[in-house]
């Protein structure tokens, strides 16, 4: 028997309930228990007149930028759509069927005014990572570090060349901020090499080809992950330059030590967090042991001995060549004492002409010049010291453990969509990365953390 045709009938009175239509393993509803928002309003209170119309509820804007970053909602427009058209999100929203949804147009007003001046964004993250720690999820103990690159919202099409570019009399919001962080560490003075491209959209972001494939403009997301349960215990936005992603990897775990009293016996990374100043800095200075191959280029291309064929004694302070002769810093004594330190702080050791020429390894060991000639680094103790820890079984370890910072970034390009930003200037950026780090560590807490069975 086919049954009676639907027809939408209205009525004066519903029994609805928003909190039934939401699935109990709906992974909102799993997220939601780690949300605290309670500090948000008193956060801005300086930034709001105690006259005039209401505003928007900040927690409002709050937890609909989390739903967009979780579902990989980038448009705020469309954002406001979903939210008003999708139960769930309007549950965790806090939205009953008759509130209204925000405008797309306040999260503009409120990111680049209110939200940035209090950094409420970084308070939201270090609020969710309280609770990551509080729930057991953080060692502490072994860290791992590395950048990936994240397209800008500029084309590659409309670069102009550096000296041709000015900024002119009336700047955007992204000029400006290019303009502020000429001297940053993280952006304009990561490095003395000038770019010779600019995008006028967004000057700070960096042309770069390092993915291999056409070049474009991007910045760098700079993670630092607790590799017990793959938890980012700080995020950090630079641009595209080895040097700023690793100085950004140093402020990172002196702000983790500060804030949340966290310090790791080992940092895993790769090869670019491999110079000697940050091996340095990792064993004299912070006590942590630097997983991490050694940024070496001592290997010969005529296929002589390299470096570190010879050994260095400490005591003695000179080298030994695989064929048992010296290499000392000076073969004769000084009237007045020199430190033998040179401009780049790397000493020279040398090998006296009489041995090398007599010597049978010489075609293998100095094929060009008459005696061989050693440059010590000032922090080449820390860089034997790597090396040492790169033949360990837990440096093993450590290295398949890295990965899932590899992962965090590729669930960041593939499930959250954040392949290019949206947001333009150093600032967008910071807001974006801070985001979608917040997103995956919520995610990852959904995940661990069982949910308590609900009442009948």
């Amino acid at each position: 028997m086919m049954g009676p045709r639907q027809i939408a009938q209205g009525q004066l009175f519903y029994d609805f309930s928003l909190e039934a239509m939401v699935p109990p393993d709906h992974l909102l509803r799993s997220i939601d228990r780690f949300v605290d928002l309670s500090n948000v309003r008193a956060t801005l209170a300086s930034s709001y007149s105690s006259t005039g119309r209401p505003s928007v509820d900040p927690e409002l804007m709050i937890r609909m930028l989390l739903v967009g970053y979780c579902y990989g909602i980038r448009s705020e427009r469309r954002l406001c759509e979903e939210v008003g058209l999708n139960l769930a999100y309007r549950w965790f929203c806090r939205l009953d069927l008759t509130d209204l949804v925000p405008d797309h147009s306040t999260f503009s007003k409120n990111r680049h005014g209110r939200f940035r001046n209090c950094d409420l964004l970084r308070q939201v993250f270090e609020a969710v990572l309280a609770r990551c720690i509080a729930e057991g999820l953080v060692g502490g103990r072994l860290f791992g570090a590395d950048a990936s690159l994240i397209k800008a919202d500029a084309s590659r099409y409309s670069k102009v060349q550096a000296e041709d570019w000015s900024a002119g009399d009336t700047v955007s919001r992204a000029t400006q901020e290019y303009l502020d962080t000429l001297d940053d560490a993280a952006f304009g003075g990561a490095t003395s090499v000038q770019p010779k491209t600019l995008s006028p959209s967004d000057p700070a972001a960096r042309f770069t080809g390092a993915n291999g494939d056409r070049p474009f403009f991007a910045y760098s997301t700079n993670y630092l992950v607790d590799l017990d349960h793959a938890i980012i215990v700080d995020v950090e936005a630079t641009a595209p330059v080895r040097q700023a992603e690793v100085g950004s990897v140093r402020e990172m775990l002196v702000r983790t030590e500060e804030v949340f009293g966290l310090h790791p016996d080992t940092l895993v990374a790769d090869t670019a967090y491999g110079s000697g100043e940050m091996l340095g800095w990792l064993v004299d200075e912070q006590d942590i042991d630097p997983h991490i191959p050694v940024f070496d280029k001592t290997e010969r291309n005529d296929g002589a001995f390299p470096a570190t064929a010879f050994t260095f004694d400490r005591e003695a302070n000179e080298y030994t060549c695989p064929g048992g002769k010296k290499l000392k810093k000076y073969w004769r004594e000084m009237r007045q004492p020199r430190t033998g330190v040179c401009k780049d702080g790397s000493t020279r050791y040398y090998a006296s002409k009489h041995d090398c020429s007599a010597c049978a390894l010489k075609p293998r060991c100095t094929p060009t010049v008459p005696a061989r000639k050693i440059a010590r680094h000032k922090h080449e103790d820390a860089r034997d010291y790597a090396r040492e820890l790169a033949k360990t079984d837990a440096y093993v370890t450590s290295s398949y453990a890295r990965k899932k910072v590899e992962m965090l970034f590729a669930h960041l390009k593939r499930i959250m969509r954040l392949d290019r930003l949206r947001l333009r200037g150093p600032n967008g950026a910071k807001d974006e990365f801070l985001l979608a780090a917040t997103v995956q560590n919520l995610r990852k807490l959904a995940k661990l953390v069982p949910m308590a069975p609900r009442a009948a």
